[in-house]
């Protein structure tokens, strides 16, 4: 597969691994990790100055006009370097939602402000009943004259505590985990009735419990009761990006072990050359490619709106669980114990991967989401043999 970067994405890659190398040393993003929203306002200037937060959005909103390669390029090397700043949950999923949902008015007023890094946004989807089932719904939204009122709460709203403005996903008609009547809203994530419970995740990123008492929407993003048309596609470019992220995360692991195996001795010898280790660190490298292999296959299908997307995007968020666990467990395996502490940054790297495997739903649920596209494509071809016979 020829899978060569365009020269801009050589230049957005080249930039933000200039980036992690001078601004995200351990040290560094730990400090980074303990500011009060988990992330550094001034790293997030520096994201709007240099142009990544335009990378999404259409040229006519502003943005570069980039696609699921692009959104690759910025994750890959955000994993690599554990960056903290809200991309995926201000830019990628708020901004993508605005954005999808069509309504000029939002579009003009609030996605240059994302791009000049003057609005941070989340997304609030997630119950404490939907488990990975985003349609799910039991948050209702009422209409009340002109306005449309919301009751109900959301969990684990990434980057909630800090979100100046929030998308929220409630129904608006049908039972409780119809994917019609489902609709989005804008809400002032400091309206009147909004009250957050902010905390920290295990890999320290901020997230936030937020219930809704009688909240006045700002507007309706979409249409009312289609809210999954809109929400569809955007989670499903938000899933590709954190898979990217997630590859990153492990080719840092990958390169950590191998000098690590290179430098540390035993018995006088390095350990790199006990033969045992050796093929633990080829699997660890296997799996790792495969993640890679996968991503771009799901990259292209996506970029070319090609019917296999679904199932390639499905079968790579299994293989970003599967492969995260083992090339994560061996990481930390081959440090010894030094791999558990905070000393080192590939503890830290795990929890990364820990989270990036339950968000949008873990392997398990992917598979299982895998197994029933396929059976359902299968039942199609079965068919169309059968009328043509």
């Amino acid at each position: 597969m020829n899978f060569d970067l365009t020269e801009e994405q050589t230049m957005i890659q080249d930039s933000l691994e200039r980036f992690v190398n001078e601004h995200y040393t351990l040290d560094q993003r730990n400090a980074v990790i303990s500011l009060r929203d988990g992330f550094s306002p001034a790293h997030w200037q520096r994201f709007a100055e240099l142009g990544w937060l335009s990378i999404p959005f259409a040229e006519d909103n502003g943005g570069f006009g980039g696609g699921p390669v692009d959104n690759m390029v910025i994750m890959r090397e955000i994993g690599k370097g554990l960056v903290a700043e809200p991309f995926l949950p201000t830019v990628l999923l708020f901004g993508g939602l605005l954005e999808a949902g069509g309504r000029q008015e939002l579009q003009q007023t609030y996605l240059p402000q994302i791009i000049a890094g003057e609005l941070q946004g989340a997304f609030a989807y997630l119950e404490k009943q939907s488990r990975y089932e985003m349609t799910d719904v039991v948050t209702q939204a009422r209409q009340d004259g002109d306005n449309w009122v919301i009751d109900g709460e959301k969990i684990v709203v990434l980057n909630g505590g800090a979100a100046q403005k929030l998308v929220v996903l409630a129904r608006t008609s049908g039972d409780q985990s119809d994917e019609k009547g489902l609709t989005l809203f804008l809400v002032d994530a400091d309206a009147s009735g909004v009250q957050r419970k902010a905390y920290r995740m295990t890999d320290g990123r901020d997230v936030a419990n937020i219930t809704f008492s009688n909240v006045v929407a700002e507007a309706v993003v979409g249409e009312v009761d289609q809210g999954a048309e809109v929400m569809n596609p955007v989670v499903d470019s938000a899933r590709l990006a954190v898979c990217a992220e997630a590859l990153g995360a492990m080719e840092s692991l990958n390169a950590q072990t191998l000098e690590y195996l290179k430098t540390r001795k035993q018995f006088d010898v390095t350990i790199g050359s006990f033969q045992a280790l050796q093929h633990r660190a080829v699997d660890m490298f296997s799996a790792t490619e495969n993640v890679r292999s996968l991503l771009y296959r799901a990259v292209c299908t996506a970029a070319a709106g090609h019917e296999d997307a679904t199932r390639s995007l499905l079968a790579l968020k299994v293989m970003v669980g599967r492969a995260g666990r083992l090339v994560g467990g061996e990481s930390i395996q081959m440090h010894g114990g030094m791999g558990m502490t905070d000393e080192l940054s590939v503890g830290f790297y795990v929890k990364r991967l820990m989270i990036i495997n339950l968000l949008f739903g873990d392997a398990d649920y992917h598979q299982q989401q895998f197994i029933e596209v396929a059976n359902a494509e299968q039942s199609e071809l079965t068919l169309a043999d059968t009328e043509a016979a």
